[in-house]
């Protein structure tokens, strides 16, 4: 039994994963992509209202536009920025009907390994095809063989509870309903009406709070938001580099989003408190939430929380693989020092492929979000240049697989202490404050740190 007569399995089928398949079948590679939702990209759909900060023209893989060139499919102008839901509808619907039935909805992986073979086992190993096992609506299973399996499934189901340890807090399981871990479309009237003129904390530092802090801030001022306030709550204090690289971003609207999040709470919408990790969740007497601190401190009681502290990969359905991860990040060893916040917080990472993906399993690759565990810094265009280096290593084209084919935009910020408390090294005036509640006011003008 060759491996090389079954498909290559690829786990997802969101913006990655539908590259991938795209460049498998471009080298003649019989993909079959299994996508858990009902339909391409049903990730990207939940967060549809989110615009990204990037354009059309670095969200469109060139193998992917090559694929949907004979439909007739017209690419966006590349230098708008589209929401979710338009990089959804526009783009990945379009490719997964030009995969056609190459593309799988419904379909559950619940668990990969070699034909034969537990993750014990060496004799005859590489020898063995892969095994995806897959269960359907009804509860129906199926048993897939495959040559090679790509996971591009994501870290959009598993995202990081509001604990600062890395657990849930104390009662955050029973707060669940005053709790949301994803930026609300406050264009939903339903949605809406839940945060208008109510008190809410963020948690978390990256694009996913800056977005959320900016959407309470149009809605404090706005006629319905009367009341609206945010209590920002930050594991760090206030550095140079807290909203991310401003206008020294080469992704403009990255920069614009931190620059947004600044001016919302500057004009008074959100208060801040830093050095704050969250150890517990108690009950107010009027049902509201109080959020504790690991050193005692106890914030005013919040109506809502929308906590924003990134995913984490979900490594349950690949227990039989023999895989390679730092264990720190649970990324690749190959990858994780290209992009470990521990050691600095630049907002590009170098461009790799096949062998910082590469496993002691042979044949297997996490690719896009996935492959950068509980790291946040991923853009699709690294995904898009992974998959092209993996595809080209399957089909055996090393020259390929190992030139890199892309430059990344730079963020403008690159220091030190990328999670923690540590000052980080923004040019020398800008150390991290001691934990306190702030009132951020108008941008300072005669400091380093006021621009």
């Amino acid at each position: 039994m060759s491996a090389q007569q079954f498909p290559v399995v690829v786990i997802g089928a969101g913006p990655v994963g539908l590259a991938a398949a795209a460049h498998l079948v471009g080298r003649g590679i019989e993909p079959l992509v299994l996508e858990a939702g009902e339909q391409a990209g049903a990730a990207v759909r939940e967060w549809s209202h989110v615009r990204l900060f990037s354009t059309w023209g670095e969200v469109v893989d060139p193998a992917a536009e090559k694929l949907l060139a004979p439909t007739g499919w017209t690419r966006p102008d590349p230098a708008t920025y589209p929401s979710g839901g338009d990089w959804a509808e526009r783009y990945l619907r379009p490719l997964a009907d030009a995969l056609g039935d190459k593309v799988r909805t419904g379909a559950v992986v619940t668990g990969v390994s070699r034909a034969g073979r537990d993750r014990v086992v060496d004799a005859g190993r590489e020898d063995q095809p892969f095994v995806v096992h897959v269960e359907h609506a009804g509860g129906r299973e199926e048993r897939v063989l495959a040559r090679a399996v790509i996971d591009a499934s994501g870290t959009w189901t598993a995202p990081g509870p509001a604990g600062g340890s890395g657990l849930p807090a104390l009662g955050e399981k029973a707060a669940a309903d005053r709790i949301t871990y994803r930026v609300p479309d406050l264009k939903n009237p339903a949605v809406r009406a839940r945060y208008a003129g109510k008190r809410t904390a963020v948690i978390g530092s990256g694009a996913s709070a800056f977005t959320a802090l900016a959407y309470l801030a149009e809605l404090a001022e706005s006629g319905d938001g009367t009341g609206t306030r945010a209590v920002w709550v930050l594991r760090r204090g206030i550095s140079g580099s807290t909203f991310g690289g401003g206008t020294a971003d080469q992704l403009p609207a990255r920069g614009a989003l931190g620059l947004a999040a600044k001016a919302a709470v500057g004009k008074g919408h959100a208060d801040a408190v830093t050095g704050f990790r969250t150890e517990a969740f108690e009950r107010a007497g009027d049902g509201r939430v109080v959020l504790v601190g690991e050193d005692g401190r106890r914030l005013d009681p919040v109506d809502e929380v929308i906590a924003l502290t990134g995913f984490r990969p979900d490594l349950s359905f690949l227990s039989e693989i023999r895989l390679n991860l730092d264990t720190r990040l649970q990324a690749p060893v190959g990858l994780a020092p290209l992009i470990d916040p521990n050691q600095h917080s630049c907002g590009t990472v170098y461009p790799h492929g096949h062998r910082e993906l590469s496993h002691p399993e042979q044949g297997i690759y996490l690719v896009g979000m996935k492959s950068y565990g509980r790291a946040p810094t991923f853009l699709a265009m690294t995904g898009y240049e992974q998959v092209r280096s993996v595809a080209a290593a399957i089909a055996g084209d090393l020259d390929s697989a190992d030139r890199v084919e892309l430059t990344l935009p730079e963020t403008g910020v690159c220091g030190g202490a990328g999670l923690f408390d540590t000052p980080a090294d923004d040019g020398g005036c800008c150390a991290t404050p001691e934990p306190r509640l702030v009132q951020l006011g108008p941008p300072t003008t005669g400091g380093c740190c006021g621009s």
